[in-house]
C-alpha cells in the first residue's frame, strides 16, 4: 500500500511538472492570442501589413529593415524584420521596447 502511494505521488509530480510551461513575459501576449504576431513570420510584407493594422497595431519606428509595431489597446509590442520582401523574424517584446 505504501509503495503504491509513493508511485502514485511520484507519477503525479512528473505529470504536473510536464504541464508547467513558461508563460509569456509580462506585457507580452501569449502565443496564438489575437495580439500575438508571430504567425506573420514568413508572410509577404506588403500583404501582411494591413492584417497587422487590422489587429490594432501601429508602426512606431523603423531601424533599417526592422519595424516596431505597438498595439495601444493591449500594450503588445512586436519587432518585425523584413528580408527579401517577407517577414523573416517576428518577435513579441515588452511594451517598453516600442
Amino acid at each position: 500500500m505504501i509503495l503504491a502511494t509513493r508511485v502514485l505521488a511520484t507519477a503525479t509530480v512528473f505529470l504536473l511538472a510536464a504541464c508547467a510551461e513558461d508563460g509569456p513575459t509580462v506585457g507580452q501576449p501569449s502565443v496564438g492570442s489575437s495580439s500575438d504576431l508571430s504567425a506573420f513570420e514568413g508572410a509577404r510584407a506588403g500583404q501582411a501589413e494591413m492584417g497587422i493594422q487590422n489587429l490594432g497595431y501601429e508602426l512606431i519606428r523603423t531601424e533599417g529593415l526592422t519595424a516596431f509595431w505597438f498595439n495601444r489597446s493591449t500594450g503588445a509590442c512586436a519587432r518585425i524584420t523584413t528580408s527579401n520582401g517577407r517577414y523573416s523574424d517576428v518577435t513579441m517584446l515588452p511594451p517598453g521596447d516600442c
